[in-house]
Parts: C-alpha cells; sequence; structure tokens
C-alpha cells in the first residue's frame, strides 16, 4: 500500500481555484468529477462486497483482501475532500449522489455472489481507467500538481489491487462449474456496462449543465472526449472486450511497468 498524496496545509481551497482544473477543459473536468462523486459509496460497496465473500480466504488472498480494504477506505477519504472541493467550486453533487444511494439500494436486495460479481466488473472498469491515465499522463496536463497526484495515486492502487476482488469471486464460487463463472461475469459486466456509461454519462451533462453547457454542441463535445480524442472509452475498448474470454484473469494485462513509472 502506497502513501497516500499530501493535500498542503491551508491550500486545499486553492487546488480547485479554477472551476475546470482539468487543463481548463470543462468537458474533462465534468468527466473525472463525475467519477469522484460516485467513489465514496462505491468503494464502500466494494468494501461490504469482497467482505462478505472472504470467509476461509487463505494466504495469500486473506493479505490481499485486508490491504484491498485499506487501500479502498483510503480512496474513499481522499475523494471525499476532493468533492468537497468541487462543491466548493459551486457544483451540485446531489443528483449523483442520489443515482448512487438507489443502485446501493438495490444490492441489498441481492445475493453477495451477485455483488461481488459486481465488484468485480466495476474494478476491471477502474483497472484499465486507471491505465489508460497512467499510460497518457497528457490527461492531466495543466492540472494543479497536487490534484494530478492524487489521480495517479488511485490509478496506481487500483493496478495493484485489480485481481481482488476476482480472486475473491474465485474464492467465493468454488463450488461452481467454470461455464457458471464465466456466464455469470459476462452478464454482470454487461449489466455493469449499460448502467455504469448511462449514469457516468447523465452525471458529467449534469455537471456541464450546471456550467452553462448543454444541447446537440455539448453533447458532441463529451462523445468526442470519450470516443475520438482523447477517446477514453475508444481506447479502453480492448482491455474491456478481454473480460469475456474464457480463461482470462486481471494479471493477463501487465501493467506493473505503469507502477514502475
Amino acid at each position: 500500500m502506497r502513501r497516500r498524496p499530501d493535500w498542503p496545509a491551508g491550500s486545499a481551497p486553492r487546488l480547485l481555484d479554477r472551476r475546470w482544473w482539468a487543463g481548463g477543459d470543462p468537458i474533462a473536468t465534468a468527466w473525472f468529477n463525475a467519477l469522484s462523486a460516485t467513489f465514496p459509496k462505491g468503494e464502500a460497496f466494494f468494501i461490504e462486497s469482497v467482505r462478505a465473500c472472504s470467509g476461509g480466504a487463505a494466504e495469500p488472498l486473506a493479505g490481499q483482501i485486508r490491504d484491498f480494504i485499506a487501500q479502498e477506505a483510503n480512496h474513499s477519504r481522499e475523494h471525499i475532500a476532493f468533492n468537497r472541493l468541487v462543491r466548493g467550486a459551486g457544483y451540485d453533487l446531489s443528483r449523483i449522489e442520489a443515482r448512487i444511494d438507489g443502485l446501493m439500494a438495490l444490492s441489498r436486495e441481492r445475493t453477495d455472489a451477485a455483488n461481488i460479481a459486481t465488484t468485480m466488473a466495476l474494478e476491471h472498469f477502474t483497472a484499465i481507467f486507471a491505465h489508460d491515465l497512467l499510460a497518457h499522463p497528457d490527461m492531466l496536463a495543466g492540472c494543479d500538481p497536487a490534484l494530478a497526484a492524487l489521480w495517479r495515486w488511485h490509478a496506481i492502487e487500483e493496478i495493484e489491487h485489480k485481481a481482488v476482488a476476482y480472486d475473491t469471486f474465485l474464492h467465493a464460487t468454488a463450488g461452481w462449474s467454470s461455464w457458471q463463472r464465466w456466464w455469470v461475469r459476462s452478464l454482470m459486466m454487461l449489466v455493469v456496462t449499460k448502467t455504469f456509461f448511462a449514469h457516468r454519462v447523465a452525471d458529467a451533462l449534469d455537471l456541464l449543465r450546471q456550467d452553462g453547457l448543454r444541447g446537440p454542441k455539448t453533447w458532441r463535445r463529451l462523445a468526442g472526449f470519450l470516443f475520438r480524442e482523447p477517446g477514453v472509452l475508444r481506447r479502453i475498448f480492448p482491455a474491456w472486450c478481454s473480460y469475456f474470454r474464457p480463461g482470462f484473469h486481471p494479471w493477463q494485462i501487465d501493467d506493473r511497468g505503469l507502477i514502475a513509472e
């Protein structure tokens, strides 16, 4: 587990002295802010779902689960602080948080196996987003160094523990056939993908409307950011597809070199 970045004493409020802190780009700012708004409650869900399926786990998985929980708790705390800065810049995050609350309520009606499968799919998303962020440092060009450090630190730790939810799923479903495991994880990834992107796009558009940016031109700009240049979703698509391959494991995409850089 890595030392989290420092928020310099007394300087946190200035980190968002530009409302469009991501290099002056309202689209990139809205996308990152929308992601961050989901992290505190989302990562609490990850912790709960992994913990619920960890009974009887032996080493080294048991130790990896402990580290996963500690890392996710740190991420939640840091993004609570970041989200406070976003609100201080004048954004209302209440509608985004209400969507997350609705999803959390649904999770309480599901089985532990369904929740760990959901966490496993979302952890794949966070890992491939993290890979893309570290592989393309220009994504954070023009940001305050403290903000860039926060996002890079989070990305590094997401890569470090990217297989823990997956391995916990394998542990919890030890009695399942390989076909049953493949079917559940593939189906859940499709469900998670639809929900994740529908909500994150809605969240980003919500924040952009608060900037007075709306209508077809804004939609095209957001679509261009996601699919054309820089094309975040276009770039992660091959790694997303790999999840559906029989026998897939997160460490088949070995990106530890990015951590070293």
